[in-house]
């Protein structure tokens, strides 16, 4: 299995980190489709860590379940957490200048979608998206 690990520190960081997911997506053989929804995903969670948190670390990996195979993508971070995830996971929440459209969009768009958080600590998202998007 391919397994990274990318420091995500500055807004020039989110390029290389957007084409090793393409990389790690068009390996395993996803659609087009797929990829774009994970790449998609993955920047509003890696932008979010540079916002919320100056950022932080990622790890990407080329997971098989069932014979299936999939791209998981963890993103680590030491920042102020978030509160109420429940809250933060409602579409139009925001506590940026933003549309809020952050987690519950990102979530949407990958087949499993975990957040954990500790106010004070930081957060983790965990995303994996299979290769035939079920």
């Amino acid at each position: 299995m391919t397994k990274d690990t990318m420091q995500i520190v500055r807004e020039q960081d989110v390029v290389p980190f957007r084409n090793r997911v393409r990389e790690m997506s068009t390996k395993i053989g996803m659609s087009l489709v797929n990829q774009t929804k994970l790449i998609t995903a993955a920047s509003e969670l890696v932008r979010n860590m540079l916002k919320y948190a100056n950022g932080g670390k990622t790890i990407l990996e080329i997971v098989n379940k069932n014979g299936q195979n999939g791209v998981r993508l963890t993103f680590t971070d030491e920042g102020p957490g978030i509160e109420n995830i429940p809250q933060a996971m409602q579409d139009g929440f925001s506590t940026g200048k933003s549309l809020g459209l952050g987690l519950p969009g990102a979530k949407r768009l990958v087949n499993e979608f975990d957040v954990k958080s500790i106010v004070g600590q930081g957060t983790t998202v965990v995303i994996t998206h299979w290769k035939n998007g079920r």
